[in-house]
């Protein structure tokens, strides 16, 4: 595995966006993301686009409680409607909580990290952030190197599981209006 830096600005927030846009529901639905794309999409298709070691950015660091220079595991996906990407999903954990509480994330392969997530006892969820991403964000900038997709900005959410008190953050970029 490859180590890489990942930086981000500051911007996020506690609200989501309180003008009737259509994403808004998808947003703040605090159930599975893919459980929800399979609803409505038939070809759902998950494709795993990267998995490494990195050292995160500030505002990762922070929601993982890393101090800096630590390294965390980075995985990547898209969840896709068969070729066109429709989220891409960037999972984010201490490498030393890969022995423990998230150990199975390293080898969920093209699993949905929701199988872990959502039907796991032990696992919480922490209130969900929102951000509408533009270029200057690393996350968008990496979004539109894996997709092709020309994005100006998008929105994301992203929120903290904890399992054994152990943090993994889940940052979801929305890359196009998904059907209500």
């Amino acid at each position: 595995m490859r180590t890489v830096k990942l930086t981000q600005p500051d911007a996020w927030r506690q609200m989501p966006p309180a003008f009737p846009h259509p994403l808004r529901r998808w947003l703040t639905d605090r159930g599975s993301l893919t459980a929800r794309i399979v609803e409505r999409y038939p070809d759902f298709r998950l494709q795993r686009v990267a998995q490494l070691l990195a050292t995160p950015g500030g505002d990762e660091r922070r929601g993982l409680r890393l101090r800096g220079g630590e390294i965390a595991l980075a995985r990547e996906v898209l969840l896709c409607d068969g070729l066109a990407p429709l989220v891409f999903a960037h999972s984010v954990v201490a490498h030393d909580d890969l022995r423990g509480a998230w150990r199975g994330l390293s080898r969920l392969g093209s699993r949905p990290l929701a199988e872990m997530l959502f039907h796991d006892p032990l696992v919480t969820r922490l209130p969900m952030e929102y951000k509408k991403l533009d270029q200057r964000d690393a996350l968008l900038r990496r979004a539109t190197t894996v997709t092709g997709l020309p994005l100006r900005n998008a929105w994301a959410r992203r929120s903290v599981f904890l399992k054994q008190h152990r943090p993994l953050l889940v940052t979801e970029v929305f890359l196009q209006d998904l059907r209500a």
